[in-house]
Order: C-alpha cells, then sequence, then structure tokens
C-alpha cells in the first residue's frame, strides 16, 4: 500500500525484514525440537541461534534469488553464510517450503489482527463518548433519504458502535482462526518431520497446530479472514456515508473538522468537502475487492498449488494496512465530528409538523376509524404539506373528519417530541449496558 494510506506499525510487519526474521525463528525452533528428539545434534541447533542478532541482508537474498528463482532456498543460502555451511546443514530438514511460508503467513496475519482489534478498540470508545454527548439530541430519521420520524443523533451513534462491537468480535474470531501453524512436511504427511516438531514451533510462535495440512495450511481460514476485513470496511463506509449525508449543504446537520488553514476547493474557496468520509468510501471498496481472491484460494489442486501465492503477496499487506489506516482515520473524523443540533431541529420542522403521520393514524384506529380510512384522511392532509407547504396540525384541526374522531387536545398530543425519545434509555442500556 502507498505511505499516504499507511501507518508504521502495520506497515513493519510486512517488511522483508520482519518476513525473514519470522522464517529464521520458525527454521530455528524447528531445529531446536529436532535436537530434543535426538533427529540432528544439539550442537548444530545451537549453532543456528548465532543468528538471533544478525540482521540478514535484504539485498543478499534477492540477489541469490535471482539465480535460485525460490525464495525460501535464498534466505536458507543466506543463513548457511551467517551461521556456517556445517552448522546450517540440518537446517529445513524435512520440511518444505510451505511450512515456512505459511506459517509465517499466518503470524503476520494474527499480528495484523491484533493492530486491528486494538483500531476497533480505539473506535468504540469514540463513539461511545459522541453516543452518550448527543443521547438525547434530537433529529429527523430518514427512510429512502425522505423524512421519516424524530430520533436522536446519540441513537445514530449507538447504533454504529452496536456494529463496530459485532465486528471486534468477528475480528477476535478471525484472528483464532488464522492462528495456525504448519510442518507437516511434504504433502503434509510428517512422513519426514516428527508431528512433535509442529507441536513445538507451534507453542513457541503463539499458534495452534494444523489440525490436517496437505503441504498447505487450508485457505477456507484465509477466505473467512479477508471476509471479515471486508465486513468491518463496509461498516467503516456506513459510517462515512452517514457523515457525508450530514454534510450536505441543504442538510448541515454535522460536518468533518475543518482545520485553520486548510483548503475544500482548488477553485471555489468558499468549499468546506467531507473528504476523509470520501477517502474512507474509497479505502473500504479496496478492502472489500480482496474478498473474492481470497475465495478462489480456498480451491487448490490436490496437495498443493501455488495459485493462492501471489494472490496472498497482495492483499496481506494490502488489506491489513488499508484497514488500519481507515479506522484510524474514522476515529479521528468521530472524535472531531462537529454537531449542529438547532440545525437538526430546523431540518425536521422543515415540513411543518409531516413527520408525526403515524401518530395520528395510530391515534385514529384506536378512536374507532378502519385504519384504511384513517390512512386516507392523513395522507390527504399529509399532502397538502408536500404540495401547498401548508402546516400539518393546522389541516388536522381543520379536518372536520379528523375532529370528529380526535379532539383538538389529543392531537396536539400527537406532536409532543418526547413521545419519540421515551425508550432512549432502555436501547442504550441494550447497547451499552447499565453504564
Amino acid at each position: 500500500m502507498i505511505p499516504r494510506y499507511s501507518r508504521p506499525e502495520m506497515v513493519q510487519i510486512w517488511e522483508p525484514a520482519t518476513r525473514f526474521r519470522i522464517w529464521y525463528e520458525i527454521e530455528s525452533h524447528a531445529c531446536d525440537a529436532m535436537a530434543d528428539l535426538g533427529v540432528i545434534p544439539q550442537e548444530n541447533a545451537k549453532a543456528v541461534w548465532k543468528a538471533k542478532d544478525a540482521e540478514f541482508d535484504v539485498a543478499r537474498i534477492d540477489e541469490i534469488e535471482a539465480v535460485t528463482k525460490h525464495d525460501v532456498i535464498a534466505f536458507l543460502t543466506h543463513l548457511s553464510e551467517i551461521v556456517g555451511a556445517d552448522a546450517a546443514r540440518f537446517v529445513h530438514q524435512g520440511m518444505t517450503s510451505s511450512d515456512v511460508l505459511d506459517t509465517c503467513f499466518n503470524i503476520q496475519l494474527t499480528r495484523a489482527a491484533d493492530i486491528l482489534i486494538k483500531d476497533v478498540e480505539a473506535l468504540l470508545a469514540a463513539l461511545k463518548r459522541r453516543a452518550f454527548e448527543h443521547k438525547m439530541t434530537v433529529r429527523i430519521g430518514r427512510s429512502h433519504g425522505i423524512h421519516a420520524e424524530p430520533t436522536t443523533m446519540g441513537l445514530t451513534f449507538a447504533r454504529f458502535y452496536a456494529e463496530m462491537d459485532r465486528n471486534l468480535a468477528r475480528l477476535r474470531t478471525a484472528r483464532d482462526e488464522i492462528a495456525t501453524g504448519a510442518i507437516s512436511g511434504a504433502v503434509g504427511t510428517f512422513a519426514n518431520i516428527d508431528p512433535r516438531v509442529e507441536e513445538h514451533v507451534c507453542a513457541k510462535l503463539g499458534l495452534k497446530p494444523e489440525p490436517i495440512s496437505t503441504q498447505v495450511i487450508p485457505r477456507d481460514r484465509h477466505a473467512a479472514f479477508f471476509s471479515a476485513l471486508a465486513v468491518v470496511a463496509s461498516s467503516i463506509e456506513n459510517v462515512a456515508i452517514e457523515v457525508r449525508h450530514m454534510q450536505r449543504t441543504e442538510v448541515l446537520e454535522g460536518e468533518e473538522f475543518f482545520s485553520k488553514g486548510q483548503k475544500g476547493s482548488s477553485a471555489m474557496p468558499h468549499k468546506r468537502n467531507p473528504v476523509l468520509s470520501e477517502n474512507l468510501t474509497g479505502l473500504a471498496r479496496l478492502v472489500r475487492a480482496a474478498v473474492i481472491p481470497a475465495l478462489e484460494n480456498v480451491a487448490l489442486w490436490h496437495e498443493r498449488d501455488i495459485s493462492h501465492s501471489s494472490v496472498e503477496r497482495n492483499i496481506g499487506p494490502d488489506t491489513t494496512v488499508t484497514l488500519d489506516f481507515a479506522l484510524a482515520r474514522l476515529t479521528q473524523v468521530i472524535d472531531k465530528l462537529v454537531i449542529y443540533p438547532d440545525r437538526m431541529l430546523e431540518n425536521m420542522h422543515r415540513f411543518r409538523g409531516l413527520v408525526m403521520s403515524q401518530r395520528v393514524l395510530l391515534a385514529l384506529t384506536q378512536a374507532g376509524v378502519s385504519r384504511e380510512d384513517a390512512y386516507s384522511l392523513v395522507q390527504r392532509n399529509a399532502m397538502k404539506v408536500w404540495e401547498q407547504g401548508c402546516d400539518f396540525k393546522t389541516e388536522l384541526l381543520n379536518d372536520p373528519d379528523v375532529t370528529a374522531a380526535l379532539s383538538p387536545k389529543e392531537i396536539e398530543e400527537k406532536f409532543d417530541l418526547g413521545y419519540h425519545t421515551r425508550h432512549v434509555d432502555t436501547i442504550f442500556k441494550r447497547v451499552f449496558g447499565e453504564s
């Protein structure tokens, strides 16, 4: 991923130097296990750890790979140059390249998941703070983009909190599922390496042994992992879309923080655009784009092919780096989002009480009017608001068919905003608990 949309901690996971360091740890722990089993001399296993503090020369490994056309062999050759040929002669014994590559990839994904989990936790904290801040800030709810009934800005934040809390659970599940390793040798039969080596390596590296691998770790695990990331990305876009709508000039119920000296347009000095939220929509598309390739990686030929390899070299770093950046950016947007409560009320009253139509409909049915007739009575008065700019309550009070069923006091009562917020506390307890 380009530096513009990257954060250092996540990028570091995918650096070649990190990858080679993980490969080295896999190989070294495997040597320890084999030495403990008496398969290789103890002194050889100990000698491999001479490279523990060494800096692997990425350029040198690339140089070797240019000749061998094989990355793991190039790494092992370079390791031999560091620790000596005799010490290195038992390294990788009974193993295959996928033992190293797949176990390493899953380590990288678990580390990436740990960062993403922290990112979501930070976002949840921001959403919770804003939810309680605007718990009773009344705004109009919309369906199909059209005014529906009153809600609160706090409920909007709470809704996003609940969604992100589900995503936190998804990420934890995805991390748990991807945290497996395999040191099972060619075609996964352990013919040339003891299963206890796999158990030792996985224990040292914080993984679980893959119950059954072929020559690769099954890719359904990875498909589930990248699918979970895609759901998180879609939730990011869900929030971003709301911010973009709120910042529309004719809505302007909220907007991204606009810092001193910031410019909105190269041509129009008055512009204040929702650029961060639009950026998040674009980044979400990139993360979701990894799902189909990840799903297609599940079906490999027999015990192994490498059709998945080129895909994962791209989507592993790109999706995790992008999602990390997007989550951090969304947290920043939520933290600094400017809310305009007065504008929310202004927008809600723009259609002169029209949004209270359901309460009147229900009151008429409870007063004995059939639902069909009640709907017609309410709708004919509502259309006058849409088409003529009339006041909804006034029209109802002047409609003899309505007043035949409801008294003026009963009609007035149906325009009480408090009716629509009376269960906010209940919803908040469901989302946030008793806090």
